[in-house]
């Protein structure tokens, strides 16, 4: 997979199929990852998550914003095609309102309805992760990085 377009169609593909993803933060000198529940929106540059403010992970964010997001491809017919398949998202978060931007909090809220009560919480945060670049892995030697803004241009 060399062309920019096959790349573009598999990390859409990757972020429409899988609901959950590892978020990779710093603090302090100390690497910490934590599994979230992730919705894509703008396509393929931007995700959601939610978490609580009296976490690790927020206050990780909150001195870093920089952090990585590691997804494995849950659709069977990528699986088929390679071996392994994971995309990793270079970038950096920015803590959203949910009354700002009650339609991220819809879209969030549909493609995980169990999280309801979660993020109705006062102490909810929603955060974007906004794409900087990508790391597609195909198999334990194809490996491929783009970055976002290319995407654009594919």
């Amino acid at each position: 997979m060399n062309k920019q377009s096959t790349i573009k169609e598999f990390i859409h593909k990757v972020l429409q199929t899988s609901f959950f993803a590892v978020l990779a933060t710093e603090g302090n000198g100390q690497p910490h990852a934590s599994l979230i529940a992730i919705t894509p929106i703008e396509g393929f540059k931007q995700l959601i998550f939610a978490t609580y403010r009296d976490t690790l992970k927020y206050r990780n964010i909150a001195n870093n914003n920089k952090v990585a997001v590691l997804i494995e491809s849950k659709d069977d017919s990528l699986k088929e095609q390679q071996q392994s398949i994971v995309l990793t998202i270079i970038g950096h978060t920015e803590e959203i309102s949910i009354a700002y931007n009650e339609r991220v909090y819809r879209a969030h809220l549909k493609q995980h309805p169990e999280m309801k009560s979660f993020m109705l919480s006062s102490d909810c945060a929603l955060f974007l992760v906004i794409a900087e670049s990508y790391q597609v892995v195909y198999g334990i030697d194809e490996i491929k990085w783009i970055a976002a803004d290319d995407l654009d241009r594919s």
